[in-house]
């Protein structure tokens, strides 16, 4: 954009696009194709599961994979599958309870939803006309091989509700999994109201014996069939390269199922897309929360396949460069729309000087160094830059007020379904230091675990595990006091480490960086990541 007094002006409404993909009018127009979005498009790189924070990207990546393959993506949206209709199964809740391993049910549900949706997309499946000359032809195809015929009984057996949406097929099979269970236990009231009690059974039965029971009946679903119609999708359905499926499926992290059964359901669509690798012409591909991610319990119930499902995640990070190169895109796509021929970023900033130094360097360092995050505070600069040629610097320490108000509460509302009441962790920091030394640390530390002694605090159980050791008597060494509490604020980007003079390590630099003891006890100060300094009006004391 030209300088001086004929230089264009900013327009009022001139933007960077929305902070979500949903919303995000620019995405389709200034995408920026990172190397890892180039790798989880690829039909050749088998990485497929995408772990990153809320506003990284990742939702992002999945939205222009559609716009860029419209006739190969299929998006699978889970709270449109009734899962929580799943969850809240009375036998479900008794089977859990009991200590019944549920995975193999669970694994069988996402086979069936992957492959019916796969197929309906394949071969549009939308009546039962439809279905049974899908069903016809292809049972043609693969009549000489017994297995597969076998096989394809099993897609049979839906009737009705073969090309129905995906929730009432889950429904379905809930429910023929509820039957079965209700004959077991001689339950005749539907959906157990009442439970499974002791009476339900025979009483001369052990636990032992009743979870076996019960066991049999979940390690009797469909698996072995299903796992034949996979080889009939990449034998037989996807057998041509020109038939190349992506399969996307976001949004896990929503409040769409019971907390109870979260990680059983999720842990299950991983084994699930393990066992889909073998399709040739198929990639599902997974969005997920680093914390969900983490919090995922592989080595106990997938048979020590952890390293498999790492090996094939992907860890949404950005470094400054692409960044900048992100918002060239869209400031480019932004004036455009407007009129204004802009060459990138650099065009709406002040220039860099000796005394202020550069302006988006500035910011970034008030990011967690995350698209959403860059773009909100560009886009609350802008709001009072209308009629201007640029974002002066005055704009942008005005913006920094509501910009880090707001990102306070982002990063509220991001935890606050793992860790309720964690604001009022936050509050107890306002008004100290923005750097800190491990004792002054501690005397914060100290309050929050007081918040445990307020009936008021509904964050005590969570907050009472990582504060166990300060209230330990025999009180060990700083680390041992302290780290479960400094790792959670350090994991979630609310304060970073300084060892020996050198800059700051924040978790989005170097995610493992406390998991070593010497880490933490050789910090020299804590730093309250500059994101939230203004809102938690910090001192520089």
């Amino acid at each position: 954009m030209a300088r001086g007094k004929h230089a264009p002006r900013v327009s009022s409404g001139f933007y960077l696009g929305g902070q979500q993909a949903e919303a995000d009018p620019l995405l389709e127009d200034a995408f920026y194709e990172t190397t890892q979005y180039k790798a989880i498009s690829s039909r050749d790189d088998h990485r497929c599961f995408i772990i990153g924070r809320t506003g990284s990207g990742k939702s992002a990546i999945l939205r222009r994979l559609e716009l860029q393959y419209p006739e190969h993506v299929i998006r699978i949206t889970p709270e449109d599958l009734s899962l929580t209709y799943v969850a809240d199964l009375q036998s479900i809740r008794w089977l859990s309870a009991e200590g019944v391993h549920l995975d193999p049910l669970f694994i069988a549900l996402w086979k069936h939803v992957l492959l019916v949706e796969i197929i309906r997309h394949r071969y549009q499946v939308d009546s039962p006309t439809a279905k049974q000359n899908f069903l016809a032809n292809l049972a043609d195809r693969i009549k000489r091989d017994k297995s597969k015929v076998e096989a394809l009984k099993y897609l049979d057996e839906f009737q009705g509700k073969f090309w129905c949406e995906a929730d009432e097929r889950v429904r379905e099979i809930a429910d023929r999994f509820e039957t079965q269970i209700q004959s077991e236990a001689g339950v005749e009231a539907k959906g157990l109201r009442g439970g499974i009690t002791q009476g339900s059974t025979k009483i001369t039965e052990n636990k032992s014996e009743i979870v076996a029971r019960y066991q049999r009946i979940v390690n009797e679903t469909q698996l072995p069939r299903l796992n034949q119609m996979i080889k009939v999708l990449d034998e037989d359905i996807l057998d041509s390269k020109q038939n190349f499926t992506f399969v996307v499926i976001d949004d896990l992290d929503q409040d769409w199922v019971d907390d109870s059964v979260t990680n059983a359901l999720i842990r299950c669509l991983f084994r699930a897309v393990l066992d889909l690798q073998r399709v040739q012409n198929l990639k599902v591909i997974v969005a997920l929360r680093t914390n969900i991610f983490e919090a995922l319990d592989f080595g106990r119930r997938t048979g020590g396949q952890e390293e498999k499902f790492r090996a094939l995640s992907m860890r949404i990070q950005w470094s400054a460069a692409d960044l900048e190169a992100m918002l060239n895109e869209r400031a480019k796509a932004a004036g455009l729309r407007v009129g204004i021929a802009l060459r990138g970023i650099r065009d709406l900033l002040p220039s860099t000087n000796k005394t202020r130094g550069d302006a988006l360097e500035f910011i970034l360092r008030r990011t967690l160094m995350r698209p959403r995050d860059v773009i909100a505070y560009l886009n609350e600069c802008l709001e009072g830059t209308a009629g201007k040629p640029r974002i002066t610097w005055d704009r942008i320490h005005d913006a920094e007020s509501a910009y880090s108000r707001n990102r306070r509460l982002a990063l509220r509302d991001e935890w606050k379904p793992t860790f309720p009441g964690i604001d009022e962790v936050f509050s107890i920091f306002e008004g100290k230091g923005r750097k800190l030394t491990p004792d002054q640390m501690g005397l914060i530390l100290d309050d929050i675990a007081m918040l445990t002694a307020d009936h008021d605090f509904i964050g005590t159980d969570w907050l009472g595990k990582l504060t166990s050791e300060i209230w330990n008597p025999k009180q060990g060494t700083w680390s041992d006091k302290y780290k479960s509490l400094v790792g959670l604020l350090f994991d979630i980007g609310f304060i970073g480490c300084i060892h020996n003079g050198h800059p700051p390590v924040f978790s989005y630099q170097d995610p493992d960086h406390l998991d070593r003891p010497s880490k933490l006890s050789r910090v020299q100060f804590f730093l309250i990541h500059p994101a939230f300094h203004d809102a938690l009006d910090l001192t520089y004391a």
